[in-house]
């Protein structure tokens, strides 16, 4: 087998109404709010309700939860109201998931393709937004947050005071109010103000962000005891959401990806292998799902070499190939040029990475996410209803 035919088998995107784009839209119809036009109708449902609280845990895969479910007495008890598989999108990384989340649509859609991508010749990081574009420009198409705050459901983010008015916020999860909270107490206390604020019919939809189990899957990998303590943090405080929130409260966990363990004995860097190297003018992605910009008129070698090079390591695509694949999901006009000329998920425990063009911490990490394996794509969805 070829190996676009081999990406093809091993993965397949949520389809309409399905993983974590459809969580939002689904909170919106529970409170009794019409769609907007362009976001497709869930495959399942929430109970009606006049609040909804839907907590992202970044980082916190599915397989890993499973495996680890001891730190997890709250969560391994919520219901599941999806059957079978439950997944993010390709790439599995924050900056693409979370605008899943925020718009209700695929990375092709919504066009935030990957942690890293080329802007104007030279690597723009999504989450840092440094000499990046207008966010409103860059992702125009308005958030399910800002249709919340129009059909009078209060709507309020709690997450990092870091994160408001950054860069990625305004593209991704544009609207309503923001609680700024750093302590697990801090997102209690904001999560059940943000419900005591609701609108002129009762209604709120609060969205709760929380990222130490990333951290820790990151710096100590998905498999250490560190991870364990810190899904144990986020257990608690749904936990408490649960025995404080107002009755008819649903509750919605979820995460924007998984996570594996990628040594760096399985790395393969451009930095030290010329082979590899040759014909790059850039490469941006995440060192799980890299993509690259290639030297004019040498994408065809770049992608003969990388698969003889790469083997059973790798699944190398083109644009066009990754696209046809429905990796992205429907490509909005205009996009292509966002997707790497060469488009690559890595397997088994290998990456793939210029190490000039990353910084020490990022070399320095155990837990790496982005491509298209079970265990970076299967995320929970558990309801739970106070």
């Amino acid at each position: 087998m070829n190996p676009a035919a081999a990406g093809e088998v091993a993965y397949r995107a949520p389809g309409p109404g399905q993983g974590l784009a459809s969580v939002l839209p689904a909170a919106l119809l529970a409170l009794g709010v019409a769609l907007p036009d362009g976001v497709d109708r869930p495959t399942w449902t929430l109970p009606g309700t006049q609040r909804v609280v839907v907590v992202l845990v970044d980082g916190l895969g599915a397989r890993q939860l499973s495996r680890r479910s001891g730190h997890a007495r709250v969560l391994r008890d919520l219901d599941t109201p999806v059957e079978g598989t439950f997944r993010c999108g390709f790439p599995s990384t924050t900056a693409t998931s979370l605008t899943s989340l925020g718009t209700g649509r695929p990375a092709g859609q919504h066009g935030i393709i990957g942690w890293q991508t080329c802007f104007r010749g030279a690597l723009f990081n999504h989450l840092a937004w440094r000499d990046g574009p207008d966010p409103g420009a860059h992702q125009p198409l308005p958030t399910l947050l800002q249709e919340a705050g129009r059909r009078d459901v209060a709507m309020t983010t709690v997450s990092r005071t870091m994160f408001a008015g950054s860069g990625f916020t305004r593209a991704a999860l544009r609207g309503g109010a923001y609680i700024g909270a750093e302590t697990a107490q801090e997102r209690v206390a904001g999560v059940l103000d943000a419900l005591a604020m609701a609108g002129r019919r009762g209604r709120a939809l609060v969205y709760a962000y929380w990222d130490e189990v990333d951290k820790a899957g990151h710096v100590r990998g998905p498999d250490s005891w560190e991870w364990g303590e810190a899904v144990e943090a986020v257990d608690a405080f749904v936990g408490e959401l649960l025995e404080r929130a107002p009755e008819g409260t649903v509750v919605v966990v979820t995460s924007d990806h998984g996570m594996i363990e990628a040594p760096e004995a399985h790395r393969r860097d451009l930095a030290y292998e010329p082979v590899l190297a040759e014909g790059v003018q850039l490469l941006a992605g995440e060192p799980r799902a890299p993509q690259a910009w290639c030297k004019q008129g040498m994408v065809a070698d770049v992608v003969a070499t990388w698969r003889e090079e790469l083997g059973d390591q790798a699944v190398v695509l083109t644009r066009d190939e990754a696209v046809a694949a429905g990796w992205f999901g429907p490509l909005r006009e205009g996009y292509a040029e966002r997707i790497g000329e060469v488009v690559v998920a890595m397997q088994g425990r290998a990456t793939l990475l210029d190490s000039r063009l990353l910084r020490p911490e990022v070399l320095a990490l155990v837990g790496h996410h982005g491509s298209t394996t079970d265990a970076e794509t299967a995320i929970p969805l558990l309801v739970g209803q106070t």
